[in-house]
């Protein structure tokens, strides 16, 4: 059903931001030596995650996974040990950078090494570690889904976006994210996302510390008042050693929105 002023994001183009130049700003992120001072990473925007308290507002963007990698490298592009990675950028000026290892808490030693070890969940402010960090996102007009029309527009191999908000403690949660993995039938009027991964905020932390406690997890809901989140969290696989897995099943209260642009997508 298509609404006058509806929009939603265009998932394709839109991205996360950011540049290193080591002719201005020491390296603080990096662990293998550049070739080249200078460099913009582009990565595909995931999922948008606004928090409300109050008048306050803040957002952060979840980039795509990706692989930790030797920019510009002859060889030997895959460092060891590797990790996947994804960063997330706030839009007040943090980021925090989220390696995953074989196993759960390993560390590595920053380049250069007098930096110390690297955290897998490395939390910066941008200005510190960047010498610029944006998200960029695009938004176009798109159609507002039903049950049915959800179904019908899976069948008809159109783009989808949803988003869910949701309360928890003093905040107001919003989440946008594309459509992924979609389970439709059209002869019932039902469908059913099976999407991410998402951000999830830890309610337990202060305003302006809310990136520390940000979590991955997937989403699926099939009504429009409840969405279950499966949140990644480490799982002890032998005496000592844990493994990160999205494993916790949480259920929220929420209000569950489906679109499917049509312009611009």
């Amino acid at each position: 059903m298509t609404q006058d002023g509806v929009q939603a994001i265009d998932f394709a183009r839109s991205f996360l931001w950011w540049q290193i130049d080591t002719d201005k700003l020491p390296p603080g992120t990096i662990t293998v030596p550049p070739p080249f001072a200078y460099n913009n990473a582009r990565m595909p925007l995931d999922c948008l995650c606004t928090v409300k308290d109050g008048a306050r507002q803040r957002q952060f963007g979840l980039g795509a996974s990706c692989k930790t990698e030797a920019v510009g490298a002859e060889r030997d592009i895959w460092p060891q040990p590797n990790s996947d990675f994804k960063q997330v950028l706030s839009d007040d000026g943090e980021s925090i950078g989220v390696k995953t290892y074989e196993i759960a808490g390993k560390q590595i030693p920053f380049h250069p090494p007098e930096l110390g070890m690297q955290p897998e969940r490395q939390v910066c402010r941008t200005a510190d570690v960047y010498q610029s960090a944006r998200i960029d996102i695009t938004r176009v007009p798109a159609d507002s889904l039903d049950r049915a029309g959800s179904a019908q527009a899976a069948l008809d191999n159109r783009i989808m976006t949803a988003r869910t908000t949701y309360q928890d403690g003093p905040y107001e949660i919003i989440l946008d994210y594309p459509v992924k993995t979609m389970n439709a039938n059209e002869r019932d009027g039902f469908s059913q996302p099976d999407t991410g991964p998402v951000l999830v905020v830890d309610a337990g932390h202060a305003f302006e510390d809310l990136i520390q406690g940000l979590q991955l997890a997937y989403i699926a809901f099939n009504r429009d008042s409840w969405a279950e989140l499966l949140i990644r969290e480490p799982v002890e696989v032998a005496p000592g050693v844990s493994v990160y897995h999205y494993h916790r099943s949480r259920r929220i209260d929420a209000h569950n929105e489906l679109f499917a642009p049509t312009g611009g997508a």
